[in-house]
């Protein structure tokens, strides 16, 4: 069955979309060079918008990019934002199902001070300088510049079919032609998915209501981004089969060396000795890093299974753990280590004259209390959400996150390296994942961001280099650790998870490690 990125390359051909050129107004307005795959996206997007051809979607437009986590979805939306103004747009909806990814989106697209705001200082068309403005409503909007309004679908869907004064209301979308923009946009399509589509027709739902602001006018544009679409879904199918104008998912993503390898380290360890393991290899990164002249902060999650309550639990006994840590506790992991990165860490601090007792005193200073954070539910995300999405700047001291759910979505982080799973029971039956089991996967393909270093001039910083080069000390800085109790039924659908996800081929490439 073709989808609209088959249609496109059927009618164009390869060669016509890699000729068409990317405008100064894209290229020149954004912070950041685009990697060859959002090139792409833009491409097919001024195709799609700009060219007839059969199987074009009618208007008003509406259009899905499938790429995958990492991947730069937002840097895609702001080079969109940007081509559509020339375009003769003005006024843009942002919406996402939750406020820590509002507040993070807000940030890469109106603070100019941000590490990851998206655009060059002064946005220039034809010579004039254009600035991004935050509206509640579009009543508030100009013809000059570029307006945003950021709002969580659930607040959307309220405020649309509760009006009340300042509030946006339909009519904004008849009487100014409006570009929606969603994140996370598979949430918007539980009803399809559920087969009740048909049935709600008349009964207000978020994707009703979305259906709704699109058609308002004929000139608007809904513009979806997604890293998990369901193509096992029919109905999923038959609604975006005409809409998927790019994919990129998160197995080419790997493929193309643009993220982590992920190891799994299983282990008899108590959790208190995982959790010790986790904070060796966190050091052995950090120094190995400096040893090259790599300014590497790595960070470490530990991740509680059922509710808030055990991973605060889990955050008062890492600093119990931290204040009564020992030579004695890194003599037992040195004795008992099998897994060689572990014995690998402990040679490499050998050779540099560090001590046990020094890299005692070294974890106990990384890992203060004031160096640990908690992410456990939408309050503190929302409070914190600056820290943790700026993890890798040198002016954040953040080296470990507690958490259970919250940052399975809309989090980027390219300096976690380990994950700590701090409990060791499984929901899987007949050999398939488990609810939690999936969501762990999808928590390891956040995790799997690669962080950008490069040891010579020229050489591409934000892709692997030792795929071919295994034992090269440094693939230890291109690799995330998945650290879990030894379990087979565990791992083999944990295992399921990841080869679905993308982030494995197949079985060979998941590296398992056992320790004694």
């Amino acid at each position: 069955m073709a989808f609209l990125y088959d249609t496109l390359l059927q009618e164009f051909g390869n060669r016509v979309i890699s000729q068409v050129e990317i405008p100064a107004h894209i290229s020149d307005n954004l912070k950041y060079s685009q990697r060859p795959y959002q090139i792409e996206a833009f491409q097919r997007f001024i195709l799609c918008h700009s060219e007839n051809f059969i199987g074009k979607p009618n208007k008003p437009l509406h259009l899905l990019f499938n790429m995958a986590t990492g991947s730069g979805k937002t840097l895609v939306m702001a080079g969109l934002i940007l081509h559509l103004y020339e375009a003769g747009y003005r006024n843009f909806l942002f919406f996402v199902n939750s406020n820590n990814i509002i507040q993070k989106t807000k940030d890469n697209f109106l603070n100019s001070n941000a590490s990851k705001y998206l655009f060059k200082n002064k946005i220039l068309f034809d010579g004039n300088e254009v600035q991004i403005k935050e509206v509640e409503n579009f009543e508030e909007a100009d013809k000059r510049n570029i307006n945003i309004k950021f709002t969580t679908i659930q607040q959307l869907h309220f405020d649309l079919n509760n009006t009340k004064e300042n509030s946006v209301t339909f009519e904004d979308f008849k009487n100014n032609k409006i570009v929606l923009i969603a994140d996370e946009a598979h949430h918007l399509s539980s009803g399809t998915k559920n087969r009740q589509r048909l049935i709600d027709a008349f009964v207000p739902t978020w994707e009703n209501t979305v259906d709704k602001i699109l058609n308002q006018s004929y000139d608007n544009i809904l513009l979806e981004f997604t890293a998990t679409l369901d193509y096992e879904s029919r109905e999923i199918v038959t609604k975006y089969q005409d809409k998927v104008l790019y994919k990129y998912d998160l197995a080419q993503f790997r493929n193309d060396k643009y993220s982590k390898e992920i190891n799994l380290i299983r282990s008899l360890y108590d959790e208190q000795d995982r959790i010790i393991q986790s904070l060796i290899l966190n050091l052995y990164r950090q120094e190995l890093a400096t040893s090259h002249n790599i300014n590497l902060k790595p960070v470490i999650l530990f991740k509680a299974k059922r509710t808030i309550k055990e991973s605060e639990d889990n955050k008062a006994r890492f600093h119990k753990l931290i204040e009564d840590f020992s030579v004695g506790m890194i003599e037992k992991i040195k004795k008992t280590a099998t897994v060689p990165i572990v014995q690998k860490a402990f040679s490499f601090f050998d050779k540099q004259g560090l001590s046990e007792s020094e890299i005692v005193k070294r974890i106990q200073s990384n890992f203060r209390f004031e160096n640990c954070l908690s992410a456990n539910n939408d309050a503190e995300a929302e409070k914190n959400q600056i820290l943790l999405n700026t993890l890798e700047d040198e002016n954040n001291p953040i080296r470990a996150i507690f958490a259970v759910q919250k940052l399975n979505e809309g989090w980027d982080v390219l300096n976690l390296f380990d994950i700590v799973r701090l409990y060791e029971d499984r929901d899987g039956k007949n050999g398939k994942p488990g609810k939690t089991t999936l969501s762990e996967a999808q928590l390891i393909g956040r995790g799997a961001r690669y962080y950008p270093f490069a040891l010579e001039v020229g050489q591409d910083k934000y892709t692997r280099k030792f795929d071919n080069h295994i034992s090269n000390d440094l693939k230890v800085l291109e690799e995330l650790y998945y650290h879990t109790k030894e379990n087979s039924r565990y791992i083999s659908e944990l295992k399921t998870a990841l080869i679905a996800t993308g982030v494995y081929e197949d079985d060979e490439n998941l590296v398992t490690k056992q320790l004694s």
